[in-house]
């Protein structure tokens, strides 16, 4: 941040622009959910078989409105993927994803747009691509997703799909009575959570939008969940086993406090000045902070605070005894680093921005967290296990509302992916990246900064996410007297981090009563067996350990 009255200004709200609550009902879509890989379609009520022929997307549309009402505008497909059909012909498999989306539908074009919450333009998406297709000379829309935005099918039929969705409805709807379901939990939360903004009080005007400068700084200093995978000689050559603890509805824990309001920019004077008391409450409260740090002499286990990895657009985890760093974190990594069990690092504060504590999320996520813990009771207790089923995917499909809602409000710089004809090359724009190209087209993308969103807050994203690297390492169990986390494992222990997953060579006695936060036992696969140094090898490992630890407790098959 630049010093002086440039500085200043950062530290400030954009004009006219803020979150405020709607004044309109959302308008819900009429959905249809399809297998292409056994062709089995369920639309309310109705299964029906589908011969879908190259499962290309024409073939899709015209199978789909061939059999169901004209008036669906959503599909989503459940299974088969079929965007990847070709990916032998193409290096990557956007490639392959962009010309599934760009071929010819017979009768459709690329939709270019209506209404507020109506996108245009395919999204190109290696995995979850969203195609959008307006019928030829008529206002008939239609949008072609992945049900894998929302949760894994895990082999669900349509059907059970289709039930997990109402089920999820009908949870919504206890807490809001205008929910409706849209195209992705990313719009979907966001749009819930607007309608829990106060209509009186401080923020029934809204909530103000930080100065564009702001979001940049935080867009590039504060990153998401810790994926840190950690090899030999730092952990045994041959594992004695690999045990997976994942922190269940994590960002949950963290949404209870966030900030509210301008910042003050605290200088490293202004901190300094202050009593031990004071820069503890500062550190408690929601910050975020410049800091130069130092591992102590000593330090034997994980490392506490990210950096920017040096050349790479990412972050890593000094660990080194004697390492001096200087990077940004928020409050709680930093108190962390101070504080943790084993030895205090050595943190001096450079600058920072401290804004007042408030509660913008915490009517949205307990709404969320009552819904969740409905279905997962119902998923545990139900007597019919396809109710069971959809009611897991369901509680699932809560999860996914609070973590990309969360991430929504971070508000990345946009990018725009489009395509043009290989015909009309001289109209793709001058600053665009050219990302994938067939025969017949040309699929490029280019930044276009920050869009006015007035939903747009990543001091909230930025909040949870530290609060979420430090419960990975240290967190306090209140009823049950105790500290779980990575650093109460013994050193040498920890094999990776995964978002909101520890994997250690050893299980811990961690207690667990199923809320939001705490440590799930839930995977574990008998050694010796070689330590993964890879991400594939690592993944390869926790599906072999959660399918072992399943068998064990059950007795039988996965």
């Amino acid at each position: 941040m630049p010093e002086g009255p440039e500085g200043d200004r950062w530290v400030g709200h954009t004009a006219n622009l803020a979150s405020t609550r709607p004044n309109f009902t959302q308008q819900a879509r009429s959905t249809a959910f399809l297998d292409t890989a056994t062709g089995m379609l369920v639309y309310r009520d109705q299964a029906t078989r589908l011969d879908l022929a190259s499962a290309s997307a024409g073939d899709i549309l015209q199978a789909v409105f061939h059999t169901v009402p004209e008036g669906v505008e959503r599909i989503y497909i459940t299974a088969g993927d079929p965007w990847h059909r070709d990916v032998g012909r193409y290096p990557f498999l956007r490639d392959a994803v962009a010309a599934w989306l760009n071929a010819p539908t017979e009768g459709w074009r690329t939709d270019t747009g209506r209404g507020k919450d109506r996108m245009a333009g395919h999204f190109v998406h290696a995995r979850h691509p969203v195609g959008r297709y307006q019928r030829e000379g008529a206002d008939q829309h239609v949008e072609i997703r992945s049900v894998g935005e929302w949760f894994d099918p895990d082999g669900a039929d349509p059907t059970t799909i289709r039930d997990a969705f109402v089920l999820l409805w009908k949870a919504l709807r206890a807490h809001w009575p205008d929910a409706v379901i849209m195209g992705s939990p990313s719009q979907t939360g966001r749009d819930l959570w607007t309608r829990t903004i106060p209509a009186r009080g401080q923020f029934s005007e809204g909530y103000p939008v930080l100065s564009e400068e702001l979001r940049g700084l935080l867009h590039a200093t504060a990153g998401q969940g810790r994926t840190e995978l950690i090899t030999p000689p730092d952990v045994p050559e041959q594992l004695p086993a690999l045990v997976e603890y994942d922190r269940t509805f994590a960002y949950a824990k963290h949404t209870w406090k966030s900030p509210v309001g301008a910042p003050r920019r605290i200088t490293a004077a202004t901190f300094a000045s202050w009593s031990e008391k004071e820069q503890t409450k500062a550190l408690f409260g929601c910050g975020h902070w410049q800091v130069r740090v130092t591992v102590p002499d000593g330090w034997n286990h994980v490392g506490i605070l990210p950096a920017p990895a040096p050349g790479e657009r990412a972050w890593h985890y000094p660990r080194t005894p004697g390492t001096t760093f200087t990077t940004w974190a928020g409050g709680p990594e930093v108190y962390t680093a101070l504080s943790n069990p084993l030895a205090p690092w050595k943190v001096e504060i450079l600058d920072g921005l401290l804004w007042d504590d408030g509660k913008p999320l915490d009517d949205w996520s307990k709404k969320l967290k009552e819904a969740w813990a409905s279905l997962s009771a119902q998923a545990d207790l139900h007597g019919d296990p396809t109710h069971r089923q959809a009611a897991h995917l369901a509680s699932r499909a809560v999860r996914s509302l609070l973590l990309y809602g969360i991430g929504s409000f971070a508000q990345r710089p946009r990018t725009v992916t489009g395509t043009t004809p290989r015909t009309a090359e001289r109209d793709i724009p001058a600053d665009a990246e050219i990302i994938g190209f067939d025969d017949d087209h040309v699929t490029w993308q280019r930044p276009t900064g920050f869009s006015r969103d007035p939903n747009a807050h990543p001091e909230w994203a930025a909040t949870i996410w530290s609060g979420a690297r430090a419960a990975l390492l240290s967190m306090r169990m209140r009823d049950d007297n105790t500290h779980v986390g990575a650093l109460h494992a013994p050193p040498g222990t920890v094999v990776a981090f995964r978002t909101d997953a520890i994997y250690l060579t050893a299980s811990q006695n961690w207690p667990y009563h199923g809320q939001p936060g705490e440590y799930l036992y839930k995977g574990h696969l008998a050694g010796p067996l070689p330590a993964p140094t890879t991400e594939d090898e690592l993944l390869a490992l926790r599906d072999a350990g959660r399918h072992a630890f399943h068998r064990t407790r059950t007795g039988g098959d996965a």
